[in-house]
C-alpha cells in the first residue's frame, strides 16, 4: 500500500503530465514532466513504470474529470448548475488541451481514450434519462458514439480554424469563446430539435427494417434507396 506522500507525488507528477502534453504535444520528454512535478525522471518511472503507462493513467484522469463534470448536471439538473459550470469554463483548459492533443495524435492510445469516452457518454445518457432531463434514444450506444464524435470533432475543428499564427493556443480563451459561439445553437437544437416532421428519422428507420437492408445505408440487396417504394414515409416539404 502506498503512503500518503507517495500518492501526493504520483498525483503532482500527473498534473504536471497532463499540462505538458497539452501544451507541447507527447513529445514532451519523462526528464521535462520530472522537472515541472519537482521530482527525479527516476521517480516518474518508479510510480508509472514508462511514459506510455503515464500516460494511460493521464488519460483516466481526464476522463474522470470529465465524468464529473457531466454527472453533476445529469444526476442534479438545474440552470443553476449548468450556469456554474459555464462560468468556470475557463478551469477545464488543461483537460481540452489534452484531449485535443490525443485526437490530433492519434494511434491506438487515442482510440482507447475514445472509445472510454463513448462508453462514458453512455453512462450520461442513462443518467439523463434517469433524472428526467433527456428523452431516451432509439438507440443509446449510437446516440453516444454520435455525440462523442460531434462534440469531441466540432470542438477539434474550432480549435484547429482558431490557432494562431505563431500555433501557440489560449486554450482558457478557446473554451470561453467556443461556449460564447456554440453553447446557444447547441442548446436550441437539442431542445428544440431542426427539421419540422419526424418523416426523414421514419424514413430511415423503415429503410433499415427491410430484409437484407445494411444498418449504415438503409439499402437493400438490390441497392434501392431508403426511399424505393416507400412514398408513405419519403420526406415532405
Amino acid at each position: 500500500m502506498r503512503s500518503s506522500d507517495d500518492l501526493t507525488t504520483r498525483a503532482r507528477i500527473r498534473d504536471a503530465a497532463v499540462a505538458l502534453f497539452g501544451e507541447q504535444g507527447f513529445g514532451v520528454g519523462v526528464r521535462a514532466i520530472a522537472k515541472a512535478a519537482g521530482v527525479s525522471p527516476g521517480l516518474v518511472n518508479h510510480h508509472f513504470g514508462s511514459k506510455d503507462g503515464l500516460r494511460i493513467e493521464c488519460d483516466d484522469y481526464v476522463r474522470g474529470v470529465i465524468r464529473e463534470s457531466k454527472m453533476s448536471y445529469m444526476n442534479q439538473p438545474s440552470t443553476g448548475n449548468l450556469l456554474q459550470q459555464l462560468a468556470e469554463i475557463e478551469e477545464f483548459a488543461p483537460i481540452i488541451a489534452y484531449m485535443m492533443r490525443s485526437f490530433q495524435a492519434g494511434g491506438d492510445l487515442a482510440g482507447t481514450l475514445f472509445e472510454h469516452m463513448v462508453e462514458d457518454v453512455e453512462q450520461y445518457l442513462e443518467a439523463g434519462v434517469a433524472s428526467g432531463v433527456l428523452r431516451k434514444p432509439r438507440d443509446m450506444k449510437a446516440m453516444a458514439r454520435y455525440l462523442a464524435t460531434a462534440n469531441g470533432g466540432g470542438m477539434l475543428m474550432f480549435l484547429q480554424t482558431h490557432t494562431p499564427p505563431d500555433g501557440v493556443v489560449d486554450y482558457r480563451q478557446a473554451l470561453r469563446d467556443y461556449a460564447d459561439q456554440m453553447m446557444l445553437p447547441a442548446l436550441e437544437l437539442y431542445t428544440d430539435g431542426l427539421l419540422t416532421d419526424s418523416s426523414m428519422v421514419e424514413a430511415l428507420l423503415a429503410a433499415r427494417r427491410r430484409p437484407g437492408a445494411t444498418p449504415e445505408s438503409g439499402r437493400d440487396p438490390a441497392g434501392r434507396g431508403p426511399h424505393a417504394g416507400d412514398t408513405d414515409t419519403a420526406p415532405r416539404s
